[in-house]
């Protein structure tokens, strides 16, 4: 997974970063079992609203996720910027599973022919 990450109005820090990082990694386990042989790319924009006001939502995270076929976006407006990464990921995740169950059998003897291949 390639992460990019871009500031806006606000100065990088490695506690943001790693933060970041950590968070959008934490999708791969969903990415991992649509599709192996494509390297999904993923742009995040942290940005400051506002240069002046100190109170509010003054955070904007962004997030792209470029899957084959599809484009993923989340964004939120928060007061912490933890807490908008949080919020993005968590859209992100529920994109996630809805994009999965398109490859998903979804009739009973597919579901039985998978249990048999999984062992259960």
């Amino acid at each position: 997974m390639n992460i990019n990450i871009k500031y806006t109005n606000l100065d990088s820090t490695p506690a943001i970063e790693q933060y970041t990082i950590e968070k959008v990694e934490s999708l791969e386990r969903f990415i991992r079992n649509l599709n192996e042989r494509a390297v999904p790319q993923v742009q995040v924009e942290i940005s400051r609203t506002t240069k002046h006001h100190q109170k509010g939502d003054i955070y904007h995270v962004e997030c792209n996720l470029e899957l084959p076929g599809k484009l993923l976006r989340a964004e939120t407006e928060n007061w912490n910027v933890r807490l908008g990464i949080d919020e993005v990921r968590d859209e992100l995740q529920r994109e996630l599973k809805k994009y999965g169950e398109r490859f998903r059998p979804q009739d009973s003897r597919g579901q039985k022919e998978l249990r048999k291949l999984r062992g259960k």
